[in-house]
């Protein structure tokens, strides 16, 4: 597999220069003119960025993060989502790495076969980084109200953060104790 993973960009490269010359385009200047709007775009977003990154560590930084994640608790164990979960709940709307960061020390805290682990897993990998995306594809595309679009992605993660848990526990089962971080057997 290795040697095809070597090989795999320098051939994608090579047959789109072959396909674009056979269709008679000027491969460079469609490069170049690709790379230019490429680097406007990342201009584009760049304030949106820092705010948003600059907003994640102050969260985390100043104890607000530890003190809505102790607030939410009671109201998660009531759903049934467990309260461990609370800062990747918080933070993954926000910032990917943060959230990866969270369920990374969430994992190494009860393990990464257990109940809580695995929830903090499927969380990842079922929420979307809501107010990153709409920074991103909103401020390339110039569009400045986003009216409905951040309060309907919120109420999908939300689902998504109570149907992980709710599936986690139904298909892989919460063992006794697996609040305190216990592993499946």
């Amino acid at each position: 597999m290795e040697p095809f993973s070597t090989w795999i960009l320098p051939l994608l490269l090579s047959g789109a220069s072959l396909w674009g010359a056979r269709r008679r385009v000027d491969v460079y200047d469609a490069l170049v003119t690709g790379g230019k709007s490429g680097l406007q775009v990342a201009v584009s977003i760049l304030p949106a960025l820092a705010a948003l990154l600059t907003a994640v560590y102050m969260l985390r930084a100043s104890g607000a993060l530890d003190a809505l994640t102790a607030l939410l608790a009671p109201a998660l164990t009531v759903l049934g989502v467990p309260p461990e979960t609370a800062p990747l709940l918080v933070i993954r709307p926000l910032s990917g790495s943060g959230a990866l960061a969270a369920g990374g020390d969430i994992m190494r805290q009860y393990g990464p076969d257990s109940y809580i682990g695995r929830c903090a897993a499927v969380m990842l990998g079922c929420t979307e980084t809501t107010f990153y995306t709409v920074a991103v594809y909103y401020g390339a595309a110039g569009i400045t109200k986003t009216r409905y679009t951040i309060p309907a992605a919120l109420c999908a993660d939300v689902v998504m953060f109570l149907a992980s848990a709710f599936f986690v526990r139904l298909l892989m089962g919460a063992k006794k104790g697996a609040a305190a971080g216990s592993s499946f057997s």
